[in-house]
Parts: structure tokens; sequence; C-alpha cells
């Protein structure tokens, strides 16, 4: 389990990470073993456990194991001894519809079609930064003017082209990335569309974006990357299909 996800670059200290491991690894549990419980099978106080729940932001015990649960039971890594058909499933255009309706599709590429003189702004960091850079050059030869930017941009690069910008496009798995969601907010404050690509769980870039689409993330704790995941793979063939819907309007209009 990748304690640094749920962290989100809180400063833990070794006692506090110990913790935080015992409740991911007995996540079921800890809610009848109770603060007492956990702070006397870990030989700490309970104040620890309090000041922890603060740290990562939750307003208590109860409020942080309702919100990690979700994330925690809906992060089955996918074992690489899966049956042809689990793979199939895994791997398969179903998934790409399961939390996306079809007229959320049409809605983006019509506004994709309607976007002449502005352009996209697109941003992310990490493995979403690899899909970024992709649909950033697919924009670019349907004709569209981006620009496109990650964590390691100057904040200048985004902050001195928001009168230019006519859809800030977002991606990040976990939908919390710090900067991702922070460069969303301030779109939305300069009445930018902002469009985001996340996972299915509820996430504070979704709720700033005027579009958010959602694709299964089958290992949300696995912070590296390091498992198979059909999550980005997904994303860019959700994207394609976005782009299918693009022509069939630019046809439609002919």
């Amino acid at each position: 389990m990748q304690i640094k996800k749920i962290a989100n670059g809180k400063k833990l200290n070794d006692v506090e990470q110990r913790v935080l491991n015992y409740i991911i690894e007995n996540i079921d549990d800890v809610m009848s073993m109770g603060v007492r419980g956990i702070a006397k099978n870990n030989y700490t106080s309970t104040s620890v456990i309090m000041r922890l729940t603060k740290k990562l932001g939750f307003t208590g015990f109860v409020d942080m194991h309702y919100k990690l649960y979700p994330q925690i039971k809906n992060s089955t890594q996918i074992s690489l001894t899966n049956t042809a058909y689990q793979h199939n499933n895994l791997f398969s255009i179903p998934h790409l519809t399961q939390f996306n309706d079809y007229h959320l599709l049409q809605a983006f590429a019509e506004k994709l079609s309607l976007l002449d003189h502005k352009f996209f702004f697109i941003y992310a960091t990490g493995f979403s930064g690899i899909i970024a850079e992709y649909i950033h050059k697919k924009l670019l030869v349907l004709g569209k003017k981006s620009m496109l930017a990650s964590g390691s941009d100057s904040a200048a690069v985004f902050e001195n082209n928001l009168s230019h910008i006519g859809i800030f496009l977002a991606v990040s798995k976990s939908g919390h990335t710090e900067q991702v969601v922070n460069k969303a907010r301030t779109a939305r404050e300069n009445n930018i569309f902002v469009v985001s690509f996340t996972n299915e769980l509820a996430n504070p870039l979704a709720e700033l974006s005027d579009i958010n689409f959602k694709i299964e993330d089958n290992n949300k704790l696995d912070d590296l990357n390091i498992f198979p995941n059909p999550f980005f793979p997904n994303l860019l063939m959700l994207f394609e299909a976005i782009t299918y819907e693009y022509h069939q309007q630019i046809i439609a209009k002919q």
C-alpha cells in the first residue's frame, strides 16, 4: 500500500506512518477496535491517532474511516493470474461507458467543435502528463489551438494566458493532486470551462469541473503505477471516442 497517496504530502512522523499503515491493513476491523484499541495495538496513545486524523485533513477518526474505506476497498490490485475472461473484461469498451453518459461525450465534442479563437490549456503531472501530451497533439492535428503544461513549468505559463484560454483540461488519476486542483480552481474563478479526467470516486478536481469524465482506477493506492492498470489506456480510448463524436458533429454541420 502506498501511504504517500493517502498522506498527500503531509509530514508524518514514524509513529504516525506506522499507525496509518496499520489502519489501512486492518480497515475492516478498526471501527470495532476504536481509537483506544488501535492505540493499544500500536503501543502509542490515542492523542497520536487523533493528531494523525487532523494532519490528514479529517474531522476525526470516524470521518477518516468513512472517507478512506472506499479508496482502500476499491483498490484491489489486478492479479497477474487473471483468467482470459477477467482480462478481456478489464480492458474493454464497457468500462468507458460505465461511469460516463453518452450525452457527456457529445457535450464535450460540441464544446470542442465550437472552440475557434481561444485555445485549450492542458495540465497534468507524472504519468498523467504522458496522456496529456497525447491529447495535446491530438487537438493540434484536429486544428485546435492547444497549450500543454506540467508541474515543472512556471506558474506564469498558465496565469499570463488566462484571457486566451477557452477550455482548461486536466488529467489526474486521483483527482487530488494539489497543483492540478489549484489550476482548475483558478480557471473556474476566471470563468474558464473546466474538463477533467479522473478516477471514479468523488474528488475535488471533479467537483471543480464543468465536465468530469470518470475512468475506473483498479489500483487507487498504487501511487508509483507499478501494477497493471487499464486506467490510462482506457482514458486514451475514451478521448478517441470523444474525437469520433467530434467528427460526427462536423459531418452533420456540413
